[in-house]
């Protein structure tokens, strides 16, 4: 992929993280939805009209190119010491998890009992980590992979199943939104493959709207959990009841 390529590429993402189409953009620059529309097919972009979008989406030159850069090197996991820092402290946690959901700093300030210079603290520990990229101004640039994902039996996962797992579960799950969900089988090797596939679609949806929806208002969003887990498995009760 070329540099201009990689740039438009880029702008192409911004534009949906930030919730605008082709329309939205068109009267912005002058230009009819069809021209614009035939702007990024062509990609025939002067510096002018690339640095123009640039800041209508709030970013400089430079800092369209930083973020060009970083697409290709996004985080898809964490380090087990990295991990072991984020669940060492609960308010850096507690910042992690906002910024991971695309918070502003004034969201979180906003929201939780942290002061300007505390939540700073924390957001620098945070890209230290690498986790984010904490820019001028204080804005926040997310430095995750899509299928950004917590290590298998790591720190967090972990901290998940000791500390957070009960409080996850005890709900009626009564409410419309909510779903609780218990199915046992006995399956073949291939519909277990089979089973695991589409468990997979499943997450990848799951993110896929996650990631749409973060277009929306913050206050028009709900932190939604999702759970599910499969293995072979017999209950202790009745194992201890075989010949």
């Amino acid at each position: 992929m070329t540099e201009t390529a990689q740039l438009i590429a880029t702008l192409k993402r911004l534009l949906k993280d930030q919730g605008l189409k082709y329309r939205d953009l068109a009267p912005l620059l002058g230009l009819s939805e069809a021209s614009v529309k035939r702007l990024f097919a062509s990609e025939r972009f002067t510096v002018e009209r690339l640095v123009e979008i640039a800041h209508l989406l709030g970013f400089t030159l430079a800092e369209l190119s930083q973020e060009a850069a970083a697409g290709s090197a996004r985080l898809r996991t964490l380090t087990e010491a990295q991990e072991r820092e984020l669940v060492s402290d609960i308010k850096l946690l507690l910042v992690a998890a906002c910024v991971l959901n695309q918070w502003a700093l004034a969201d979180i300030l906003a929201a939780y009992r942290l002061n300007e210079a505390e939540a700073l603290q924390y957001l620098l520990r945070l890209d230290k980590l690498r986790l984010i990229d904490l820019l001028p101004g204080n804005r926040i640039r997310l430095n995750i992979a899509r299928d950004f994902d917590w290590r298998p039996d790591g720190p967090i996962r972990n901290y998940f199943r000791n500390h957070w797992l009960n409080d996850f579960m005890d709900s009626g799950f009564n409410r419309e939104e909510e779903v609780e969900a218990f199915a046992h089988g006995m399956f073949t090797e291939q519909a277990l493959a089979q089973m695991q596939a589409e468990l997979k679609r499943v997450r990848q949806r799951f993110a896929e709207l996650h990631a749409e929806s973060l277009a929306a208002p913050l206050a028009k969003r709900r932190g939604t959990g999702l759970m599910f887990a499969m293995r072979e498995w017999e209950p202790e009760a009745f194992a201890g009841l075989r010949r």
